[in-house]
């Protein structure tokens, strides 16, 4: 029987079983102080992105890509999973999240490619689905346009959000980028000093930042750049690359770092250039 198949006896027949599912799965433990994390991230789906490497439609096919992700889940030294409710429903039908921490995907209404892909609206989980669903925190992405008015509307919900997860006692994971407007398709800058300035932007958010973490990309002068702030941080991993072997290097770079806690890494896991999805895992896993 297919994974599909498997998932659909569910949701077609009993679909009050997920709630079940999620509320009675065994939960996962946040590592100790010494030991930094490792999150298998796949909520680009629910932006239209379905593109990894040079294949546009790679994650098209949703058998594929949960068993690309139940594949990641199983491997050890894997602590979690980020997603849309979709997905974090199917895999959790499936089993593949008994004794793992999950973060749910908050906003996900800035479609990539759209001509609104500013007003990154809140589409996903909100707070309460978050506590409802037994997750461990909420996801949100906050891309920073000084020359887009709907940047403003983005900042404040995700602000919001902040002190929403914060009063349930929630990780709130805020991904920032400072990003513009090139040939009609949002671009984020990467420059040390803009991922600086959005790493400012993002540690204010809120009535408290108790509850805030950091997803970052891994860029040029990361001791420098990791100087902005005292919150915790995950690495992510981006579009899948086209050296693995360099980007292993700027992870492994960023690992050393004090506020570094871990890493966040999807397409370039779960489609890797050498088709190995354990193998890159494993890889990955290798440099905590």
């Amino acid at each position: 029987m297919s994974l599909t198949e498997r998932i659909v006896q569910t949701r077609a027949s009993h679909p009050e079983k997920v709630r079940q599912i999620l509320a009675e799965r065994p939960r996962g433990v946040m590592p100790a102080h010494d030991q930094k994390l490792m999150i298998i991230a796949c909520d680009h789906p629910a932006r239209g992105a379905l593109g990894a490497g040079q294949d546009d439609m790679a994650m098209a096919s949703r058998e594929e890509l949960l068993g690309r992700c139940v594949e990641a889940l199983g491997r050890p030294g894997v602590h979690g999973f980020l997603g849309t409710a979709d997905m974090i429903e199917d895999l959790a039908i499936l089993g593949a999240l008994d004794g793992k921490l999950v973060y749910g995907s908050m906003n996900r209404g800035g479609l990539a490619g759209a001509s609104f892909e500013m007003d990154d609206r809140f589409t996903g989980y909100d707070a309460q689905g978050v506590a409802d669903s037994g997750l461990d925190g909420g996801k949100m992405l906050m891309r920073i346009n000084y020359s887009d008015p709907a940047t403003v509307a983005t900042i404040e919900s995700c602000a919001k959000a902040v002190d929403e997860l914060a009063e349930r006692q929630l990780m709130a994971m805020v991904e920032p980028f400072v990003s513009e407007w090139v040939s009609g398709r949002i671009v984020n800058t990467l420059t040390p000093e803009a991922v600086i300035r959005s790493i400012a932007i993002a540690a204010g958010l809120g009535r408290t930042s108790a509850y805030t973490w950091l997803k970052l990309p891994a860029v040029e002068d990361m001791e420098r750049v990791m100087e902005a702030s005292t919150l915790p941080a995950l690495i992510l991993g981006g579009v899948v690359p086209e050296d693995p072997d360099q980007a292993l290097e700027e992870w492994r770079t960023a690992l050393a770092l004090p506020t570094v806690r871990g890493l966040v890494i999807g397409r370039s896991l779960l489609f890797p250039p050498s088709g190995d999805v354990a193998a890159a895992v494993d890889e990955a896993v290798n440099l905590l």
